[in-house]
């Protein structure tokens, strides 16, 4: 068989283990309605609602997360490169809105996600904060870039404050989240507050790892649009603005199939094809759903601390810290992050400080009324448990699901999601290595810019074209943004330099 057509074959088996969409459901009722079928403010679902009583309290199910004599496991294949691209990746469509004071708790089952791989973190979400983003010159040298500032000879994106003041320019960006948040004595809050980016994604500045990512594709986009503008004289801002912006948003979907889809992967076999999409039956526009929302919610992943320039920062002082990135550099900072061992995702490995992340997505999992994770094994077409040692081997998995349960078709979703076993050469467990897998392929690929007529040399130029053909991982882009020295060349990416796949005759995906 051709290569493509394995390409095509392993891409829509994936994809077809589930329903496709439209889901005839959303968050806003329990039945289907035009609303459900039209707004989506709401979240999509994958499953209908469904009602359960006498569950456990959520402090007592903290303990099945809470990482075990303060002693992380870690992932035998994922660096924390990993964590760091899958929040990255999430923060840009899975955006659950929190209630403002006196709204009611249900708005956390509404979203403010335009449901694309758009990169709004880079661009912003809405177009007016993109418009605050742009340089928005007509000189030359100058066309379609966004604002950066240099700081000692590195191009960053410009500060969120002066002099603790928020910028009027960037009056109309998203305000990041936990700005207002108690951190800590040292760094204080004003310290943090006066190396905040202007980042077009409220959750971009959350911690150094992710702004690292920013910072990254902020210089792709401004060397693209140097490149476009040197071939395109004639071209004005904003043509090239749009043109370095399609190859951005194409360049990193890229990514996430043929560096991170692969990674999750047990067999790296995908790479991006957009023509799978063309005339699939699952080509239809993406809608993201509660269950995704949750799926993705990989605190144990996050270890206690992380090396950050040769220097070990807990991890709650690393939240909204945006000196240690610039204290590093961003290529160190790639290298730093691809140095270190990423957290084995799963039961009994969330560092304290992030417990109560794991608490908010039970109870957001039971405000949705989302049916039970025996339901979900089913739906995506693997073996429905019976017993709970069907759901792990872990004997302290088990008997705390027995204990805390009673019966194996109570345990909810976001709890059984965690407490599988990993799927053997994959940092994922197989419920969640199913929906993401479905998710992932059907939402990255129906992008507009992958359509049959849209995908050609015209949208993206000369220079565009290129870069996309000649990039597969993030260090193709971090090579052409940062200052690279042969002699110090170290390992920059989500899979250990080390890592082999294991054959284990004996091992079961569920």
């Amino acid at each position: 068989m051709a290569t493509d057509d394995l390409n095509a074959q392993a891409i829509n088996g994936v994809i077809n283990v589930s329903r496709h969409r439209p889901h005839p459901l959303s968050t806003v009722h329990d039945y289907t309605s035009w609303t459900s079928l039209t707004d989506q403010r709401w979240s999509a679902r994958h499953l209908p609602p469904k009602k359960t009583t006498n569950l456990p309290k959520t402090e007592d199910l903290l303990e099945l997360f809470r990482q075990q004599d303060e002693n992380p496991l870690f992932c035998d294949k994922s660096t924390l490169l990993f964590p760091t691209f899958a929040q990255y990746l999430t923060d840009g469509f899975i955006r659950t809105r929190m209630p403002d004071a006196g709204e009611p708790e249900e708005v956390r089952l509404q979203n403010t996600s335009n449901h694309q791989i758009d990169m709004c973190p880079l661009y912003g979400r809405l177009p007016r904060q993109t418009e605050a983003l742009r340089l928005r010159s007509e000189n030359a040298g100058e066309r379609g870039r966004l604002k950066s500032q240099l700081i000692e000879g590195e191009e960053f994106s410009p500060f969120l404050f002066d002099n603790g003041m928020l910028k009027e320019e960037f009056a109309v960006l998203d305000k990041p989240l936990g700005m207002d948040s108690t951190l800590g004595d040292t760094p204080s809050l004003e310290e943090l507050r006066a190396r905040i980016f202007a980042f077009g994604g409220d959750r971009t500045n959350a911690v150094p790892q992710i702004a690292m990512m920013n910072t990254l594709f902020l210089r792709e986009h401004n060397r693209l649009a140097g490149e476009i503008e040197q071939n395109h004289p004639q071209w004005n801002d904003e043509r090239v603005f749009q043109t370095a912006r399609n190859t951005v948003i194409v360049l990193f979907i890229k990514i996430v199939v043929e560096e991170y889809i692969n990674h999750i992967s047990p067999r790296s076999l995908y790479r991006l094809d957009p023509s799978v999409a063309w005339d699939a039956p699952w080509n239809k526009p993406n809608w993201i759903t509660t269950e995704f929302s949750l799926l993705y919610r990989w605190h144990s992943l996050v270890p206690n601390a992380i090396t950050w320039n040769g220097h070990d920062c807990a991890v709650e002082k690393t939240f909204m810290n945006n000196k240690l990135l610039l204290d590093a550099g961003l290529r160190l900072a790639f290298t730093d992050i691809s140095g270190q061992r990423a957290g084995r995702l799963g039961p009994f490995n969330t560092p304290d400080p992030l417990l109560g992340l794991e608490a908010r997505a039970i109870d957001q999992g039971r405000l949705g009324e989302l049916a039970p994770y025996t339901d979900y094994r089913e739906y995506v077409s693997l073996p429905r448990p019976r017993h709970f040692d069907d759901v792990s081997r872990d004997v302290r998995v088990v008997d705390f699901l027995r204990n805390t349960y009673g019966r194996v078709e109570d345990v909810e979703f976001y709890v059984g999601l965690f407490a599988e076993d990993p799927v053997p050469n994959s940092p994922l467990p197989p419920l969640m290595l199913r929906m993401v897998g479905v998710d992932a392929f059907s939402q990255a690929l129906t992008n507009p810019l992958l359509s049959k007529y849209v995908f050609k040399e015209d949208t993206f130029s000369a220079a565009g074209w290129k870069a996309i053909h000649n990039t597969s991982r993030l260090r193709d882009i971090v090579d052409r943004n940062t200052r690279f020295d042969p002699s110090g060349d170290l390992h920059i990416g989500l899979t250990l330099p080390d890592w082999e796949p294991v054959v284990e005759g004996n091992a079961r995906e569920g």
